[in-house]
């Protein structure tokens, strides 16, 4: 199976050598579940692909919000247009999945309950085929988000939710998954975002947001499902 990444950002300079680019943390993620993945990476912020030639493409998180004025997000999302018109699956994690809500008909916007960092867990409130195989009734990932998505599209079923984040997954008939939380993170990788943005989560969200980080989380069961739905020829 070939996937393509769009990726929609860079890690910071400083932390690319402990951690590795967006790139590297979704092929590990990935190819630990499937070491014989061919993945494609397009940095999305330089130009978008110029042909739709995977079987599916994965959207990555971004610092970056869906509803900034940035010259490389409407060819973005003209080309997630076309691959779905031309069958192809789309996964959105993060900016992915708030992409994927703010212009298919939703909407997303600055959280009023503010920051969503570290390890936050949502219900698994709809099951589906391709979570046959790895079966959770709640789901644990890394977080760090201070958008949401506050309205699906038309036609969206909502498969992850907690109280604090009503919207955290979604799928769109057979050709859209998304999630809210970072299965590609690590924890250590989400401690230095925390200590980075320390003065602007503020000292009761980063505190409690470091004291999650030795919760288990759950990326290898979100990774199976991503690939048991970009595989599956019915996801319903």
């Amino acid at each position: 199976m070939r996937i393509g990444i769009l990726q929609t950002d860079h890690v910071r300079p400083q932390f690319v050598t402990r951690h590795g680019d967006y790139e590297d943390m979704f092929a590990s993620l990935l190819l630990s579940e499937a070491p014989d993945l061919d993945l494609v990476i397009y940095d999305v912020q330089k130009s978008v692909p110029e042909t739709i030639d995977c079987d599916g493409y994965l959207i990555t998180g971004s610092k970056d919000s869906v509803y900034d004025d940035l010259p490389w997000i409407m060819p973005l999302v003209d080309f997630v247009k076309a691959s779905l018109a031309a069958g192809k699956k789309v996964i959105g994690v993060c900016f992915g999945h708030q992409l994927m809500a703010h212009f298919f008909g939703g909407r997303v916007a600055a959280a009023n309950k503010g920051w969503g960092v570290g390890v936050h867990t949502s219900d698994v409130c709809r099951r589906y085929p391709w979570m046959a195989d790895r079966p959770l009734q709640q789901l644990s990932l890394l977080s760090s988000h201070k958008d949401q998505v506050m309205e699906l599209p038309d036609g969206a079923q909502v498969y992850l939710a907690s109280d604090f984040c009503p919207l955290a997954g979604f799928i769109q008939g057979v050709q859209v998954l998304t999630v809210q939380g970072h299965p590609e993170f690590s924890a250590p990788y989400a401690a230095d975002l925390m200590d980075l943005r320390a003065e602007i989560l503020g000292e009761p969200v980063y505190q409690a947001g470091k004291k999650s980080l030795s919760k288990p989380t759950q990326s290898a069961v979100m990774a199976r499902w991503m690939l048991n739905f970009m595989a599956a020829h019915e996801c319903e």
